[in-house]
């Protein structure tokens, strides 16, 4: 009785040991954290020294990016053709205040496609995308801009045309690039782009003819999926050599809504955030390596990434559309986020998260709802409602069918351990047994590749245990 007692306080004892280890670990993290977080403040208000504090609370709310050089920018170069002729036939002063209004407008298109305006100079126009945040979706944000401010043209030259008035004309030169940006003004916020985008982007501009959207061939290549173009000529560009020269003809028409080419239907929607979701991937995973706690074993970038690889697998097996793979492939990334703060409730905050996020990339309501509704089904026990909450259910727990499952699962015991939630390697087999004999896939594809091994796992975990 007496060596039973004494085992039994030794055991207590290693359990304060690994309590104490494991709440020197959450303040080194806590201070290494800290540390994190002083220096990104340095270096933001290096930043922004010389700005008035509604110029700072306008850079934090758009997330500007404390670098000045950008490898990808989409550069539109606009010019108004015919002004000064007109402005000998008409009244100077109407002709430039239907010039602003059209500009005003301009201003608004280009806002609300996610680009930065850089500067309006007399009858030209310049405005950038993938500054003063970085993005890969750029080029296809201008050209849909650049097809926006198009339209309306036609449609200001076809009631000019009906009262016998003329109006100008406008040409577009747009080519993706390097560039290296400023940003300068006191009461308001301007930007400034320079490099050989800035100057082959004008060129294509001066080139091209009135009413065309001419784009270079490296912009073609980012958006001929998305765009119906037509070859038209090489450009010759100092130092460049010989570039070639596309026209924008509108969307492609299987993308279009009716086909007509103007305006992108759903299927445009998804392709683009699917491209989209390249740059929240990177987001996401940058914040979780790191803010998660250093004593996540299991769950921590490595599984977030397995879980976003094994949805498409899974998915694909399941033969989701692309939209539902998007949708997946999305509540995968965010579906541990909220273990940032916490293990207890991160699901919840997860979703949380998502509201936060996710409409300043484009998701709406209904794509958000499916997507916290997917997420809440990681929550052990699991009780997926849909298939796509299935194909997330067995994503998580993929790796209990997996040949990697001893060197997975070990991790999962070392951070229940350190967080004091388990005891002995022996009381973690049994406890292993118990939810692998009640555990179940519930899509046809991870039974399929699962399912033989899991129980492969069972047996052998069994002989494992020994009794006390």
């Amino acid at each position: 009785m007496q060596e039973n007692e004494i085992n039994k306080n030794g055991n207590e004892i290693e359990l304060l040991k690994e309590r104490i280890v494991y709440l020197e670990k959450l303040n080194l993290e806590l201070a290494d954290q800290n540390k994190e977080l002083r220096e990104e403040n340095d270096r933001n208000s290096e930043l922004m020294s010389f700005l008035p504090s509604d110029a700072k609370e306008q850079i934090k709310l758009k997330g500007i990016d404390s670098s000045l050089r950008y490898k990808m920018v989409t550069v539109l170069y606009s010019d108004v053709k015919g002004f000064t002729e007109l402005s000998k036939e008409k009244d100077a002063e109407a002709l430039i205040d239907e010039l602003d209004s059209f500009f005003f407008l301009y201003d608004g298109i280009v806002e609300k496609n996610n680009i930065q305006k850089v500067k309006s100079i007399g009858d030209t126009f310049m405005c950038a995308g993938g500054i003063p945040k970085k993005n890969r979706t750029n080029p296809i944000e201008v050209i849909i801009a650049a097809l926006e401010m198009q339209e309306h043209l036609k449609q200001l030259q076809g009631e000019s045309e009906k009262n016998n008035q003329k109006i100008w004309n406008l040409t577009f030169g747009i080519h993706t690039g390097p560039v290296i940006a400023g940003v300068s003004g006191k009461k308001k916020i301007s930007y400034d782009v320079k490099g050989d985008t800035v100057n082959i982007a004008s060129r294509i501009e001066s080139a091209c003819e009135p009413g065309e959207i001419s784009i270079s061939a490296m912009t073609y290549e980012f958006v001929k999926e998305f765009f119906a173009c037509e070859y038209r000529s090489k450009m010759p560009i100092k130092y460049k050599g010989d570039i070639a020269i596309y026209e924008v003809k509108g969307i492609r028409p299987e993308l279009s809504v009716d086909g007509k080419g103007r305006n992108p239907n759903k299927a445009f929607k998804t392709r683009f955030q699917t491209i989209k979701f390249e740059d929240i991937n990177d987001y996401v995973l940058d914040r979780l390596e790191r803010e998660l706690p250093m004593h996540l074993y299991y769950h921590n970038l490595k599984h977030t990434i397995d879980v976003v690889i094994g949805v498409e697998i899974i998915g694909s097996g399941e033969g989701v559309n692309e939209e539902e793979m998007l949708l997946l492939k999305t509540a995968a990334l965010f579906h541990d986020f909220g273990q940032v703060e916490g293990a207890i409730g991160h699901e919840e905050r997860g979703c949380k998260i998502v509201d936060e996020i996710l409409p300043s990339f484009g998701y709406d309501d209904e794509q958000i709802g499916i997507i916290k509704g997917i997420i809440m089904a990681t929550k052990l026990p699991p009780n997926p409602k849909t298939k796509l909450e299935s194909i997330i259910a067995d994503a998580d727990l993929d790796y209990l069918g997996r040949r990697d499952f001893i060197p997975v699962s070990d991790t999962l015991y070392r951070e229940l351990k350190v967080q004091g939630l388990i005891g002995s390697f022996n009381d973690w087999n049994k406890m292993q047994v118990k939810f692998l004999s009640v555990h179940q896939f519930f899509t046809n594809t991870a039974r399929n590749m699962r399912l033989v091994n899991k129980e492969l796992q069972i047996e052998r975990i069994k002989t494992l245990i020994t009794e006390e």
